[in-house]
């Protein structure tokens, strides 16, 4: 069931943006309304970016061309009218090394959920994962379809190295680091997988809508 507010929150966002969001939490039904919403925005006069989030899009706007009062209420009125997006998915296999020095983290998340590291291997890697968004640094996708049993809160401390193709758990979320960075989430195994490369046309290998499914190549005690 959808926690969608009857009305959407929209605020600004400095002096020339609008965050418009759309409900209080994950709700996958919202997240395909909203990348419907945000190809209509992206369309109008005076609008120069949007930015879909997880339940929300960013707009940003030229002011000479689109006032504040304007888009609150463009947006507010668009988006009664807005459907789900409606269309296939890319479908993007990563294939993954599991447990060992690839996925430190793992053992530890087995053992509370009752579970050896393989089950929870195979547990990780069973969904199809939906892209919800793309943000934190660049080319890293928000992944839902997580099993709960292996939901685990992010570290208390985060490490302040984490190399690009770390497969990450952080609360009820799944996710590939991109590019090496701090991170608080768990790693649970490593993919060869090159998720931003700068040389392609398009940099990111992912994109909001795609569906990931983990392969399981080898899984280490």
């Amino acid at each position: 069931m959808s926690d969608t507010p009857k009305l959407p929150r929209i605020t600004p966002f400095g002096e020339t943006a609008v965050l418009f969001e759309a409900a209080t939490s994950l709700d996958l039904d919202v997240q395909r309304r909203i990348w419907a919403f945000a190809e209509t925005v992206e369309t109008w006069r005076g609008v120069v970016e949007i930015v879909p989030g997880i339940d929300n899009l960013l707009v940003v706007y030229e002011p000479r061309e689109l006032a504040f009062d304007r888009i609150v209420s463009r947006l507010a009125e668009v988006w009664l009218r807005t459907g789900p997006l409606d269309r296939s998915p890319r479908v993007i296999e990563i294939p993954v090394i599991y447990g060992g020095a690839n996925g430190p983290d793992l053992p530890a998340i087995a053992t509370a959920a009752g579970l050896s590291v393989r089950e929870a291997a195979e547990i990780h890697a069973a969904p199809d994962y939906m892209v919800c968004a793309l943000g934190s640094q660049p080319g890293f996708g928000y992944l839902a379809g997580l099993d709960p049993r292996l939901a685990t809160p992010r570290r208390a401390e985060p490490r302040l190295n984490v190399g690009a193709g770390a497969v990450v758990i952080g609360g009820t979320q799944a996710g590939v680091i991109a590019r090496a960075s701090p991170s608080g989430w768990h790693i649970v195994g490593q993919t060869p997988v090159e998720f931003f490369d700068l040389a392609n046309p398009t940099p990111a290998l992912l994109a909001p809508g795609d569906t990931v499914r983990f392969r399981i190549e080898q899984v280490l005690s």
